[in-house]
């Protein structure tokens, strides 16, 4: 299969490790992945911080972009930015009155997944350990986004696949299906608000006794990362796909003072 890749902005600009870790995981499953090079952001701060007509732009530039090369399906290691594909694009075309576009990026859209979507539904895995080769010999604890769980539905998939990653010990988040505080723009324009949801949500992490929290959105665990690290709680963070992507032959380290190295960083 080929596979279109979404990289994301925060993706690109700050964690290119969880794209590298994502390719990986699918080449390992024997499909081919493809960078559609005109691709930047997905418009999603633009249309939840209010400016509607300014994202309509960059929707189109990301509809050209998928569109000027050849795929079966498309990937994000991001369940926000996928939910703005399927749920933000078409609706914002048709608000300016373009259904061209608006028919391009429902087209666009019913092939974007997210990574645990992908992997679940459409190629089948069920057992990392068995499929990918999955290896972290470590206790974490996992996050689930608000996108993730609200607009895309993405139910358990990224917990059942990190529970059968040989070596993982999964330990259950208190209110997990709380907010971070995060939000985008929300985190800045109402940062007490913010800083209030986000403590919330390192205690619960702190709670659990795991030395990582992980998550399927880079976002989120940046946010909460610099939270966890300005408290000095000595627990870091881990996208799902570097977790999928650590094998025994080619590991993902973690060094007990929450930093990451190794294989799938490279």
């Amino acid at each position: 299969m080929r596979i279109a890749l979404f990289a994301t902005c925060i993706v690109d600009a700050m964690y290119p490790q969880v794209a590298v870790a994502t390719v990986n995981i699918l080449e390992r499953l024997g499909h081919e992945v493809v960078f559609p090079a005109g691709q930047a952001c997905c418009g999603q701060m633009h249309v939840n911080s209010g400016y509607a007509d300014a994202s309509v732009p960059v929707i189109r530039n990301h509809v050209r972009a998928f569109e000027a090369e050849e795929w079966d399906v498309a990937v994000a290691p991001s369940g926000s930015c996928v939910a703005s594909v399927k749920h933000q694009h078409a609706q914002m075309a048709r608000r300016v009155g373009d259904a061209d576009l608006a028919a391009r990026a429902e087209a666009i859209g019913r092939g974007t997944f997210e990574l645990s979507a992908l992997l679940t539904d459409v190629l089948g895995v069920t057992d990392a350990a068995a499929q990918l080769g999955s290896w972290f010999p470590h206790r974490i604890t996992y996050h689930p986004s608000c996108h993730g769980m609200r607009l895309l539905r993405l139910g358990d998939r990224q917990r059942d696949l990190l529970r059968t990653v040989e070596g993982l010990e999964l330990r259950d988040l208190p209110h997990a299906e709380e907010c971070c505080g995060f939000g985008g723009t929300f985190s800045v324009k109402n940062a007490a608000v913010s800083t209030a949801m986000l403590d919330d949500k390192v205690a619960n992490v702190v709670a659990t006794g795991a030395p990582l929290c992980a998550g399927g959105d880079a976002s989120c665990l940046m946010h909460m990362g610099g939270g966890m690290s300005r408290q000095h709680t000595g627990v870091g963070t881990v996208h799902l796909a570097q977790v999928l992507a650590s094998t025994r032959e080619d590991p993902l380290v973690f060094d007990g003072a929450a930093q990451l190295q190794g294989g799938a960083l490279r």
